[in-house]
C-alpha cells in the first residue's frame, strides 16, 4: 500500500510542476535574503586626519544598532571621535521572511516525495491532500505578511546606511570635524529577495485551488451541483 512508486511524469501536471516553482523560488527567497553582505563608507576629515575612510559593515540579519563604524584614525581625531553606531534593529522581519522560505523549501521537498513517489496513497488518503490544502493556505497567507514586512524594513534599512545618517552621528558635529558621505553596497539582491518573496506568494496562491481539486471537497462540491442539477431537469 505504501510502495514507493515514483513517476516523475507528475512533474508536468500544474499541481506537480507548480510546487517545483515554489521549491526553487523559495530558495533564492532565502538566499538573497540571507547571504547579503554589505557596508557603508563615511569620509572623515579632523585634526591629524584628511578624508579618511570609516566603514560600517553589516549582514543578514540586520541588527544594524550593533554595527559599528571604525575608528578614522589610530587616535580618534585627537579624541573628538566617539564610537558611534548604526541605527535600527530589523532582525525580526528579516529573519520572519528567511525562516518562512526555509520551512517553504523543506516542506515542498516533503510533499514532491509524497506527490510523486507515493501519489496513490495521497489520493486513497483523504487527510493528505485536506492537509496539503490547509498548508498552502496559511503559507500564501505568511507569504504575503513576510514580504510586506521585509520590504519596510528593507526601505528602512537603506535609510538607516545611507546619506541621511551623517547628521545623526555626533563626532560629526564636532569642531573641526568634518563628515561626507562614501558609499554603501548596492542592495539589489535584496530587492530581489522581495520580488521573490511576492512570487512565491502569488505561486502558493495560485496553487490553492489546484490543491483544492484533489480533496474531497471539491469531489463532494461536484457530486452536490450535479445532483441539483439533475433534480431541475425532473
Amino acid at each position: 500500500m505504501f510502495g514507493l512508486q515514483v513517476d516523475c511524469g507528475l512533474l508536468l501536471e500544474p499541481l506537480g510542476f507548480i510546487k517545483l516553482l515554489e521549491w526553487i523560488f523559495s530558495i533564492f527567497a532565502f538566499s538573497t535574503c540571507g547571504g547579503f553582505h554589505g557596508e557603508t563608507t563615511l569620509l572623515v576629515s579632523c585634526k591629524g586626519a584628511v578624508n579618511q575612510t570609516v566603514t560600517a559593515a553589516f549582514a543578514y540579519p540586520f541588527r544594524l544598532n550593533t554595527v559599528r563604524f571604525s575608528a578614522p584614525v589610530s587616535n580618534h581625531c585627537a579624541g573628538t571621535w566617539t564610537d558611534t553606531y548604526l541605527v535600527g534593529n530589523f532582525s525580526s522581519s528579516a529573519q520572519f521572511f528567511v525562516t518562512l522560505a526555509v520551512l517553504a523549501f523543506l516542506y515542498c521537498i516533503a510533499a514532491l516525495v509524497v506527490y510523486i513517489g507515493y501519489k496513490h496513497v495521497y489520493q486513497n488518503n483523504s487527510k493528505f491532500p485536506l492537509i496539503d490544502l490547509a498548508v498552502t493556505i496559511v503559507t500564501t497567507f505568511l507569504w504575503l505578511v513576510s514580504t510586506s514586512a521585509w520590504a519596510k524594513a528593507l526601505a528602512d534599512i537603506k535609510i538607516s546606511t545611507g546619506a541621511g545618517i551623517i547628521p545623526l552621528i555626533d563626532s560629526c558635529r564636532a569642531p573641526n570635524m568634518i563628515c561626507y558621505f562614501g558609499s554603501v553596497t548596492s542592495m539589489k539582491t535584496l530587492n530581489v529577495s522581495v520580488v521573490f518573496g511576492l512570487l512565491n506568494m502569488i505561486l502558493w496562491g495560485g496553487n490553492i485551488w489546484f490543491v483544492y481539486k484533489d480533496t474531497d471537497l471539491h469531489s463532494q462540491f461536484i457530486r452536490g451541483s450535479q445532483g441539483m442539477y439533475s433534480a431541475q431537469r425532473i
